[in-house]
């Protein structure tokens, strides 16, 4: 026989071997988030040396062409004396894009385009798989895009780096398809935090990106920071620590410039819609040419080289422009220029089925259209507007938010980028406005509404669907029912029964208004009565105590309701008047039109 003393031990050796447990799956996950994000840091490092050394022999040492750094990168190889030449700068693009498309569609054709837009499609729609070989293609073939002339972003080939190993390793593991999902999205993290100098942007930026509301993948936040701490502290010990941007010390002290800055969102937004359209234009348009695949980008590389034949400032990166624009050492036209001239070279570079990202070329389209409207103002209010230089800061984190829908990321990004946060106010003005007029675009496509949309949450969130679904949806299901006067006598209700299939029986008063209701259970007892059939009225058999619905209910509940008082149907009455019945809703009814949603959730999620 056990006694209390020989049972008593097993509590806390249970709590300890718990103990045990927890810490260490806690310090296991820390390791692979710490692996992500070394191995996001080393392909960052590998892919700036590779895009320096590409400039250097391409643009530099080939074209002549040599754009001005951004202060956080300078050059790392010597500049060659060689004479700028347009005609080689027309034709490198091209060249470019032969030769980076005939590498993506012959190993990887998942790896054409911007690669943050392939990882959120690899998050919703394939279970966060990511082939291995996709890195690898991607790094190459975006460092021959960019450095012959391409105009794109580092971030789509690093972000995709990152997500493709934290892909390979929960693979190689055996780890769920939800922990593949969110080692891929602190991959995507990682790559970002690193690679733009922004450790916190980054994590914030891999679980926003995911959806087109203002809404977190909470799961990925703490994953993700853990990654791009990681990463981003590799690319720094290579590379120097501090900021891409040196930007003044602006401030934020005129109530009066918020209007300025309105105007700045206002025309952010048009262009952001215009660069979409244009994008998506390029997209289609590549789609519908009857050539092999591998020939696209290079058509979209000689369409780039023309535009950078009379605009050289519009190819490859362009980050150190936006350094003189915050030095106030360019102009109204030039600025006006490299903002809707980038547009058209980012779309042939990448739209065309070139490899790149597309953050990089808003920044640089964000920063000049906000500086051409910041020296425009100061201009026409030179005591308002004294610091034309804010303008194109806030411009770059209004027009990604137009573009991307990530005001929240994009902000604190744009902050790290720069080294600046006195601009936090302007900037969330602006990139509010913008956010709420872009909705009905985006740059990433395969962004999906909310978690609820996401077929990587299909079937999870039965309550937070239900309380999506309104009564109203269903209506084409609500059953018109006959109406019991409240004075038919029972003797009378019997021969109705009896020819009827109806289970629940609404009463109405004299001017048809709902009074009461009772269900065949409610007349058992009377049915058996003979002595007292000739005396009971129907009003006498009812409740009044009824519990009705409405069609702006919610299906939560309305199933609550029926749960609570056990009842098959309910009766559905109108807004402004709860006594106008409208038709009776059954609970097979509510759950048959659930499962249908979630077959149709599962359908999309499986095609």
């Amino acid at each position: 026989m056990r006694t209390a003393k020989d049972s008593s031990p097993e509590a806390p050796n249970s709590i300890n071997r718990k103990s045990v447990s927890g810490i260490y799956r806690i310090w296991r996950w820390t390791l692979l988030f710490v692996g992500i994000g070394v191995i996001a840091g080393l392909g960052a490092v590998v892919f700036n040396y590779l895009t320096q050394l590409g400039s250097h022999v391409f643009l530099d040492w080939m074209a002549g062409y040599r754009p001005p750094p951004p202060p956080g990168e300078p050059h790392l190889l010597p500049v060659t004396q060689t004479p700028f030449n347009r005609w080689v700068l027309l034709i490198l693009p091209a060249f470019g894009g032969l030769l980076s498309g005939w590498i993506v569609f012959t190993f990887a054709p998942e790896a054409e385009g911007h690669g943050t837009d392939a990882a959120i499609k690899a998050y919703h729609c394939d279970r966060g798989f990511i082939r291995s070989r996709v890195p690898i293609v991607k790094l190459i073939a975006s460092a021959i895009t960019l450095t012959t002339g391409g105009s794109g972003g580092r971030e789509g080939p690093i972000a995709q780096t990152g997500a493709g190993f934290g892909s390979f390793l929960a693979t190689r593991l055996g780890l769920s398809d939800r922990q593949r999902r969110i080692m891929m999205a602190a991959g995507v993290g990682a790559g970002i935090g690193s690679i733009f100098r922004a450790p916190l942007a980054g994590a914030l930026f891999a679980a926003e990106v995911l959806y087109r509301d203002p809404e977190l993948e909470s799961e990925v936040v703490i994953p993700a920071g853990v990654s791009s701490v990681i990463a981003y502290c590799i690319f720094c010990m290579v590379f120097g620590w501090g900021s891409l941007f040196r930007s003044p010390d602006f401030t934020f002290r005129n109530p009066l410039e918020l209007g300025p800055y309105t105007v700045l969102a206002l025309v952010l937004v048009a262009l952001g819609a215009f660069y979409v359209k244009c994008f998506y234009g390029v997209v289609h348009l590549s789609h519908q040419l009857k050539i092999p695949n591998h020939f696209k980008p290079a058509i979209g590389g000689l369409c780039t080289g023309i535009i950078g034949f009379f605009w050289p400032e519009t190819l490859s990166f362009g980050y150190g422009f936006i350094q003189q624009a915050f030095n106030l050492q360019l102009t109204v036209p030039f600025l006006v220029i490299l903002a809707i001239g980038k547009i058209f070279t980012t779309s042939f570079s990448i739209g065309s089925g070139g490899s790149g990202g597309v953050f990089g070329p808003s920044m640089v389209i964000g920063g000049a259209m906000g500086g051409a409207v910041g020296l425009i103002f100061h201009q026409i209010m030179p005591g308002v507007v004294t610091s034309p230089g804010a303008y194109v800061l806030v411009g770059m984190a209004g027009f990604f938010t137009s573009v991307s829908n990530t005001p929240i990321s994009t902000i604190i990004i744009v902050s790290e980028m720069t080294g600046s946060y006195h601009l936090l106010l302007p900037s969330l003005l602006v990139c509010s406005v913008t956010y709420m007029a872009s909705r009905s675009w985006t740059i990433f496509q395969n962004q999906v509404k909310s978690r609820i949309d996401s077929p990587a949450h299909a079937g999870e969130f039965f309550v937070d669907i239900l309380q999506t679904i309104k009564v109203e949806n269903l209506m084409d299901r609500v059953r018109q029912v006959t109406s019991i006067p409240q004075d038919m006598t029972f003797s009378d209700f019997k021969t109705y029964f009896a020819q009827t299939e109806q289970h629940y029986f609404p009463v109405v008063d004299f001017n048809g208004r709902l009074s009461s209701i009772f269900s065949i259970n409610d007349v058992r007892a009377v049915l058996f009565s003979m002595e007292i059939e000739p005396l009971v009225v129907m009003k006498d058999i009812g409740t009044s105590d009824i519990i009705a619905t409405t069609p702006s209910e919610d299906l939560n509940t309305v199933l609550q309701k029926f749960t609570t008082k056990n009842i098959d149907s309910l009766p559905v009455v109108q807004e402004e008047d709860p006594r106008v019945l409208i038709g009776m809703l059954s609970r097979r009814e509510v759950i048959a039109y659930y499962n249908e949603q979630i077959q149709k959730a599962k359908t999309v999620s499986d095609t």
